[in-house]
């Protein structure tokens, strides 16, 4: 590690402590005492109130009620922050109100050098939803339905919420708790759990007509939600391993309860674990489809034989 990410990172991991010593310091960032030492008196000298306790036990404390110096991001920092910020274009974000007004302070903070490579960086690099003839365009699907962050507020108070859907010309309301809230081939969606019906249930933000907190849950404690919850889990019976072009065939489409589970750092295999429920002919038969469409680098671990027979006979065909 260099000398100068040394430092932040020294000041962020002073900062998040109340107390510190010379030995521990040594042993965090594998240096010498001498190199502890002088690191310790750059950092005061920048701004930070360190205040020494004398004493066998001795060590260092921050001064309370003083503010960190400001954060220096280095130069690979800086891209990686600003390639993660392109990366997200027609993503949906909550809060995002204008991209063009994040951008210009992240150019504020940083030198005219780092700014010259960001501009290239932005010329270079085209992510899937990118205008290619105008990449700075904000389109219509980048911002998120209107309600998305009035939920996520309520969230940061209470997971116990009375949600309003509207579902083609009928209207309900009904209490839920929320699992999670997630992002899926563009749209959001809420994991959570029906509280009266007492199951899970997958609800899109964009039928969400209002939300409120849900204060009657004295006799719904999360405990009990978890419990049922497992209890209506299904068992596994579909068990998938992909290779590279079957992962992104899964990328191009999938169905929105499936998830990806990288076997390799590289992220070139994977497996899907899923449940399937035979009896439902329309599910089978879509799922049937989708498993034809991963292609030939997908391989069936275990699945029902209603699945193995529904993809012989499909395959008979041709």
């Amino acid at each position: 590690m260099k000398k100068v990410e040394r430092i932040n990172t020294m000041m962020r991991y002073i900062n998040n402590r109340a107390h510190f010593t010379i030995s521990e310091i040594m042993q965090e960032f594998n240096i010498s005492r001498s190199t502890a030492i002088r690191d310790i008196r750059e950092i005061e000298a920048m701004g930070m109130p360190l205040v020494a306790e004398v004493g066998r036990a001795g060590g260092y404390f921050v001064m309370h009620n003083s503010v960190l110096p400001d954060v220096h991001f280095t130069d690979s920092e800086v891209k990686a922050l600003f390639i993660a910020f392109m990366a997200t274009r027609n993503q949906q974000l909550p809060y995002l109100k204008s991209r063009q007004s994040l951008t210009e302070k992240l150019l504020g903070l940083i030198s005219e050098t780092q700014q010259d490579d960001l501009v290239l960086l932005n010329e270079i690099f085209l992510f899937e939803g990118t205008n290619p003839h105008n990449p700075d365009l904000l389109d219509l699907s980048d911002l998120p339905h209107p309600i998305l962050e009035k939920l996520i507020q309520l969230l940061l108070q209470d997971r116990y919420l009375l949600i309003t859907i509207k579902e083609a010309k009928t209207v309900r309301s009904f209490p839920i708790y929320l699992m999670h809230l997630y992002h899926e081939k563009s749209f959001w969606f809420i994991d959570g759990f029906h509280i009266e019906e007492e199951k899970k249930q997958i609800i899109p933000v964009d039928h969400l007509t209002d939300v409120h907190p849900y204060s009657v849950k004295d006799s719904v404690r999360k405990k009990k939600i978890l419990v049922k919850k497992s209890i209506q889990e299904k068992t596994t019976n579909l068990v998938l391993e992909l290779g590279p072009k079957a992962i992104n065939q899964y990328k191009k489409y999938h169905p929105v309860k499936l998830s990806l589970s990288y076997t390799n750092p590289y992220q070139t295999t994977a497996l899907i674990e899923t449940f399937i429920d035979v009896h439902d002919s329309e599910g089978r038969i879509e799922m049937i489809n989708w498993l034809l469409f991963l292609g030939e680098d997908m391989r069936i671990r275990e699945a029902p034989s209603e699945v193995i027979e529904g993809i012989r006979k499909r395959l008979s065909l041709f």
